[in-house]
């Protein structure tokens, strides 16, 4: 981490015994070796929050693709179903209306109410023959 070697170490260790002194030194050395496991831990809490955060800026980056496509999809779903509904306007209204007419005409007429009072059946039979 720090690129020190282990004569270096050697040096820091024979000046911390000079100025420190044999009895002090090793209660300092167990303060030393709490800070350095605290900044380790910061720095992993560190690396983990920026790790997570990279995470949630790639996961709204394909909340935002994946919207994006729904909304393509959805686009291109309603088109289709506007031009359907045009094709079934335009085939309604090219047919020809008077093949239709005729036997809801026919219906009509032979589905007529009749009248309350009593008719003979030469009457009726009159009445079928048009």
């Amino acid at each position: 981490m720090f690129d020190i070697s282990f004569m270096e170490l050697l040096i820091i260790a024979v000046v911390a015994l000079i100025v420190i002194g044999p009895e002090r030194l090793p209660a300092v050395a167990r303060t030393l070796g709490h800070l350095y496991g605290r900044c380790r831990n910061f720095v992993y809490s560190v690396k983990t929050d920026i790790h997570n955060e990279m995470r949630m800026e790639e996961l709204k980056k394909m909340q935002s693709s994946v919207q994006d496509t729904i909304e393509s999809v959805k686009g291109s779903v309603q088109q289709g179903i506007n031009q359907l509904e045009t094709t079934l306007t335009n085939d309604k209204n090219n047919e020809n209306p008077s093949e239709h007419s005729s036997p809801a005409q026919s219906r009509n007429e032979v589905q007529q109410p009749r009248s309350s009072t009593y008719e003979s059946p030469q009457v009726r039979n009159q009445e079928k023959e048009k």
